[in-house]
């Protein structure tokens, strides 16, 4: 079926082909220079990210104001709170894509992209249906607490559009995860940070045309679903049309599948979130709001550092799909000892500098005396190094979609962590919280991922690899015999 598609001009790009008919020498290398290409636009596309918001701030504020500026923010907040809406379904679809392109199942690979698309474009669909249906019944000023200038017809516009274009962002971004699964990571950081770079110039153009608030708004959000959008006809209508999406080609085992594996990563993201936020719960409960203060400012600035890390990995999540697919185990194994080092390099430099020049950073940047305290500085750097270090070899039990040890471990974490935290912050202070998640994740997290880091390579050792591709197989016969899904109007 792949050698028939390609006669027809419907197989895999050229550079897909070019991997898959050199020698294996080649094809580390070429999956090297996949590898740092993605970190590198990784790094620019969140620079972008982090860097036009801030430089929207002072047009926006003084245009907007500081009423319709904050209600703008707060409906941003919510969209944030709800970052999980896809259900993990894209991760999921990452992780079964990858092995399929290994393998040249292109109609495999068109289903999984077909039922991943039903699923949310339906849910997306639905919901943006019922925002504006019922939207105006929906008191927006009492929601958001909304007062000043502001009208209520005013939040309501503003409510609407922000969510709409999250909502309908969602399955629209599920390309992105297309373009990780065919390691073409660059191209899709790319395609991102065009997205997020949008909003100055979208924006400062309505500022200047002295449009309406609501549109000044609109014009931030919209560059996203607007890059999303040429990227989907793009990729699916020009690059890879054998994988762009059909309702006709989505199945229900297909799609069970995705929803299994997706609800396993929408739970254990569910977890991770409560188990790395709920240091400032505990410490305002506990403390006070002043020390939350003191520990929030250097532990948000960890964060942001911890997300450098996230997106230096993240590249390797495909890459390792592809490899475990073609039986390429040990590029796995040295690929993630190289990781290793260079995560914690990414990690060990600026913590590094907070620990040193921390509390002067803090008083330039904000004027008050906040990251004194050396010995809460040394504990965070610890704890993101740490992370570093075990990050490559969760991408690799994601790309094998082992993810219930990593679920185990962080379930754990969270419910030891809170009580040691609890009783540790009152007796000791807020220095004492990155400590103590330290020792929980050494004693919960740490385990469970070296377990299922060798499941993973088990998996797709030469018996484990047997074994799945029987199964594998079995479930291609199946899936050839199965009615597609009905779509009803």
């Amino acid at each position: 079926m792949h050698r028939a598609a390609q006669d027809a001009g419907q197989g895999p790009d050229v550079d897909d082909r070019i991997v898959q008919a050199v020698a294996p020498q080649d094809s580390d290398r070429i999956r090297s220079r996949r590898l740092i290409s993605g970190i590198g636009t990784a790094v620019l596309s969140r620079g972008t990210n982090v860097l036009v918001p801030l430089l929207l701030i002072p047009a926006t504020l003084s245009y907007l104001g500081t009423d319709r500026y904050g209600l703008w923010m707060a409906v941003t907040a919510l969209t944030g709170m709800v970052a999980f809406a896809d259900l993990g379904l894209g991760n999921g679809l990452m992780t079964k894509l990858a092995p399929c392109l290994a393998a040249g199942d292109i109609e495999r690979a068109r289903r999984y992209v077909s039922s991943a698309y039903l699923v949310l474009g339906g849910t997306a669909g639905a919901i943006t249906a019922l925002l504006w249906l019922l939207g105006g019944r929906v008191p927006w000023d009492a929601v958001f607490n909304v007062t000043g200038a502001v009208s209520p017809a005013e939040a309501r516009s503003i409510s609407l559009i922000c969510l709409t274009a999250f909502v309908v962002n969602v399955p629209l971004s599920l390309v992105n995860r297309v373009q990780y699964a065919r390691q073409q990571v660059g191209l899709s950081n790319i395609w991102q940070g065009v997205g997020a770079g949008l909003a100055l110039p979208f924006a400062l153009a309505a500022i200047a045309a002295g449009m309406s608030a609501t549109v000044v708004v609109a014009a931030t959000v919209v560059g996203p679903v607007l890059v999303n959008v040429v990227n989907t006809v793009w990729t699916f209508g020009w690059r890879v049309p054998e994988l762009a999406p059909w309702a006709g080609r989505a199945t229900g085992r297909l799609t069970r599948e995705l929803l299994g594996l997706g609800g396993l990563f929408f739970v254990l993201t569910i977890v991770m979130s409560m188990a790395t936020n709920a240091d400032t719960l505990i410490i305002a409960h506990r403390l006070g709001l002043e020390s939350v203060t003191e520990y929030a400012v250097p532990a948000r600035f960890v964060t942001q550092l911890g997300l450098l890390v996230t997106l230096v990995n993240v590249p390797l999540w495909a890459m390792n799909g592809d490899s475990l697919a073609r039986g390429e185990v040990e590029w796995v194994r040295r690929t993630a000892r190289r990781m290793t080092y260079v995560s914690v390099c990414c990690a060990l430099v600026p913590t590094a500098g907070l620990v040193l020049v921390g509390d002067r950073l803090f008083f330039r940047w904000l004027g008050v005396p906040i990251g004194q305290d050396r010995w809460l500085l040394i504990g965070l750097a610890a704890w993101l190094v740490m992370l570093a270090a075990i990050s490559p070899r969760f991408m690799v039990q994601n790309a094998a979609g082992v993810v219930r040890p990593q679920l185990l471990g962080w379930g754990l974490y969270l419910v030891l962590s809170v009580v040691a935290k609890w009783y540790g912050v009152g007796w000791y202070g807020i220095s004492v919280v990155p400590y103590i998640g330290v020792g929980c994740y050494l004693l919960t997290v740490l385990p469970a991922a070296l377990y299922g880091y060798r499941r993973a390579l088990l998996l797709h050792s030469p018996a484990g690899a047997h074994r799945s591709n029987d199964r594998h197989d079995e479930k291609g016969r199946l899936d050839d015999h199965e009615a597609p899904l009905q779509v009803h109007g």
